[in-house]
């Protein structure tokens, strides 16, 4: 079934490229959408006649009727995985992601990922993203990080959610342990994140030339001692931006890694004062220990405000477990972000 808008070019517009005045004439279908309809000869003149150009100049009085063909078929397979769903509406999902799930399928995991479960949870409420019946992804976290993700089920609410990601407006505070004891309570990390230009699978703090800016926050919670020295310190961390390995990269680079991170983790060097149970705990925590707890947006289509959180996990909640029974735990006199 394809659908057909009647698009009539008000005097205001005229001079304008033809794609932007269409995505604005019409919202609910994303611009490179609507580039890809043109250039497949989806719009044409009242008389006819095809528009072959995304880029074409538009005149006051011009008539176009767009055909809008019903979204394809996903390529990834449903599957009937089980989903913490935390909110649904007929627009978005937000879900708390396990850690082992992937979000995406990729060469190296086709099945089992977050949107092969959300196909099957959402069957029947996708409209469609980019002309294609799947969820739209306007965020991920690592496979090992767990937490709260939020997807759109329509183009108008995915456009509407990417431009506060883009302008860096949603609200994003994640969970972590890192080793040592930072040496301030409250602080801004800040350094452009790139490829690592020896190792092309990890990421590092980079030249500006190199990489893109990126900035995060974050604050000690409580710091868990063994022997004489910290061993771990609990932090709280919120994202100005969203790069790949962002709170990973700028607590390495500080000389502060998550506790059980594999690739930035600097795995078996704790302290010779450490006992061996903490040791143990540390030791085997065998994952990042991330977790993205709140995730604050503006609804894109109510504009209602909306804020979720969300629980630590088991693994971290028995990490905390561990390192108090046979440690010391001390908190931390930080200041909460909106008062830092």
């Amino acid at each position: 079934m394809t659908d057909q808008i009647t698009i009539l070019i008000p005097s205001d517009l005229k001079g304008q490229r033809l794609d932007k005045v269409i995505s604005d004439l019409v919202p609910d279908i994303s611009r490179s959408r609507l580039k890809s309809l043109i250039k497949d000869g989806q719009v044409a003149f009242s008389n006819g006649r095809r528009v072959k150009s995304p880029s074409q100049k538009v005149h006051d009085g011009d008539k176009y009727i767009l055909s809008v063909p019903e979204a394809e078929d996903p390529l990834p397979l449903a599957e009937d995985i089980p989903l913490d769903i935390v909110y649904e509406d007929a627009d978005l999902i937000v879900v708390n992601k396990p850690a082992g799930m992937v979000v995406h399928p990729a060469p190296g995991s086709p099945k089992s990922t977050l949107v092969n479960a959300l196909l099957h949870h959402c069957a029947g409420s996708l409209s469609g993203i980019g002309g294609v019946k799947r969820p739209g992804i306007v965020h991920r976290i690592d496979k090992e990080t767990s937490g709260l993700l939020v997807m759109a089920k329509h183009d108008k609410a995915h456009n509407g959610l990417a431009k506060q990601f883009a302008d860096h407006s949603i609200d994003r505070l994640y969970s972590a342990f890192c080793r040592g004891e930072p040496k301030e309570l409250n602080a801004r990390i800040e350094g452009n994140i790139g490829r690592h230009p020896g190792d092309r699978k990890k990421m590092a703090v980079v030249s500006e030339l190199d990489g893109r800016w990126a900035a995060t926050h974050f604050r000690a919670l409580d710091y868990y001692m063994s022997g004489n020295k910290t061993v771990a310190t609990h932090i709280e961390c919120k994202l100005e931006t969203g790069r790949t390995h962002q709170v990973r990269v700028h607590m390495n680079n500080i000389g502060h890694p998550l506790i059980g991170d594999p690739v930035y983790g600097n795995l078996g060097k704790f302290p010779s004062t450490t006992g061996q149970m903490v040791r143990s705990a540390l030791m085997g925590f065998k994952r990042q220990a991330l977790h993205a707890r709140s995730l604050g947006f503006i609804h894109p289509i109510s504009g209602a405000p909306l804020k979720f959180e969300t629980e630590l996990p088991s693994d971290m909640k028995d990490l905390i477990d561990a390192l108090s029974s046979h440690g010391k735990v001390f908190p931390a006199d930080s200041k909460p972000f909106d008062q830092s």
